[in-house]
């Protein structure tokens, strides 16, 4: 009974995914650590702030399981380093914080690389929504507290293939 309702909530989640984003995938989640996708992908990202080029090495949620989960369970991140959820096409994007145990900044980032607008220090296992209110094609999800600590700003450029600008390797 357990893996017919994981695989159910998978599908859901899959379906939920198609239509709603990551929004929509955490509702199909299942609630357990295991659910975690075991390979993490992780790719540099560069961000042109004010002070400077910022160095990130970043996890890549691009599939519906992967968005799925997101940084949930993590009790942990380190400086530098995050989650890009990139999506094919603009649209508006809406996130929360089921079973995420830090506070995290949610970077909205336009297809260009422009940084649209940050939410900082979300809050922990909160299912209030976290809207990019604007058409992005990204998301990164930092420590809760970095985009202050490195001065981060709407406007900043982030550097990274699914922008169409690489960061070095």
């Amino acid at each position: 009974m357990i893996k017919k309702r994981h695989s159910v909530r998978a599908a859901l989640g899959a379906a939920l995914t198609f239509w709603g984003g990551a929004y929509g995938a955490a509702i199909g989640t299942a609630e357990t650590s295991d659910a975690e996708p075991a390979a993490r992908r992780t790719e540099k990202l560069e961000i042109v702030a004010a002070g400077g080029v910022l160095a990130f090495d970043v996890e890549i949620a691009d599939t519906p399981a992967r968005q799925a989960m997101g940084l949930m369970y993590r009790t942990e991140l380190p400086e530098r380093t995050g989650m890009l959820f990139p999506y094919p096409a603009p649209r508006e994007i809406t996130m929360w914080m089921r079973n995420t145990y830090i506070p995290l900044d949610m970077v909205f980032i336009r297809a260009d690389g422009t940084v649209h607008r940050i939410a900082e220090m979300t809050e922990p296992h909160s299912e209030e929504i976290v809207a990019s209110k604007g058409q992005v094609t990204a998301v990164l999800e930092i420590a809760g507290g970095a985009a202050r600590r490195l001065g981060l700003k709407p406007g900043d450029k982030v550097q990274h293939p699914h922008f169409g600008t690489a960061a070095p390797r």
